[in-house]
């Protein structure tokens, strides 16, 4: 059956929409028919990353108001055939997004797909709620810094009161993204330790995703790293995220800054 995944976060520019795209290549790699949907209407990003910005005709407004078919938006991912993209709008208005039409596109969408991962704004607006609303699974992204760690509490909040899951009175899977982590960082005491975050947050975590070029260099090209440097520490750590997004156990492990490569382990609390 078709997951809903939300890709959230509080605070902008914690890698939000390079995530979304990195673990939605990462779960085509592994066999899963895969789409990615930008809800950041006014913005558009996912598109850049996904280096399908020329390609884009019919977006998710035109699909939810009715003006285009969904095959008619859906791009289909150049390197990976069963990956695709559905892109927002860049000219509209989050307004223009309807529950009820966000609900049939989503709806349409399970019908064709194994996982729907859905790019949020940042923040608890409109189109913040939208996008969680509707969601099975949650991912946290946060960087180990003060701001966002409080800011990720607040998601974590709407996630437990406003999607449907949470009127039903069920529970909400909720997994925390750690992103641009520096271990060395960590340890002098200029960035919070990975323990810190967990203590705050307490939700599973899914992965560490290390601070690295690769992430840029990949978004600069317009790919998802786990595509344009797969052998790379951040692509392999995404693509272990997505491994226990799938329900495998594998240890969640800490990037060493000296190696680039993967540190000590750390077992607690991994999803």
């Amino acid at each position: 059956m078709a997951k809903v995944l939300v890709v959230t976060s509080g605070k902008g520019g914690v890698g939000k929409t390079t995530s979304t795209a990195a673990l939605g290549a990462a779960l085509a790699q592994g066999g899963e028919k895969v789409v990615v949907v930008d809800f950041d209407v006014g913005l558009r990003n996912l598109d850049l990353v996904m280096g399908a910005e020329r390609r884009v005709v019919y977006d998710l407004i035109n699909v939810v108001q009715g003006d285009a078919k969904l095959p008619q938006a859906l791009i289909r991912d150049k390197r990976l055939d069963n990956l695709s993209l559905l892109p927002a709008s860049q000219t509209r208005d989050k307004d223009a997004l309807t529950e009820a039409g966000v609900e049939r596109v989503l709806n349409d969408l399970r019908d064709r797909f194994d996982w729907i991962i859905c790019d949020s704004p940042a923040g608890i607006e409109r189109g913040a709620q939208l996008a969680m609303r509707h969601a099975d699974v949650a991912v946290v992204v946060t960087n180990p810094e003060v701001s966002s760690v409080r800011d990720s509490d607040r998601i974590i909040g709407l996630l437990d009161s406003k999607t449907q899951k949470a009127e039903r009175g069920e529970k909400m899977d909720k997994h925390l993204l750690l992103t641009r982590y520096d271990a060395g960082r960590a340890g002098r005491g200029e960035m919070l330790k990975v323990d810190d975050v967990l203590e705050i947050l307490s939700i599973p975590l899914i992965g560490i995703i290390p601070e690295s070029e690769e992430v840029l260099k990949a978004s600069n090209v317009g790919a998802p790293v786990t595509v344009n440097s797969p052998a790379s520490a951040p692509a392999r750590a995404y693509a272990e995220a997505a491994r226990r997004l799938k329900g495998e156990t594998l240890q969640v492990t800490i990037p060493s800054d000296r190696r680039g490569l993967f540190g000590k382990f750390f077992g607690r609390r991994a999803a």
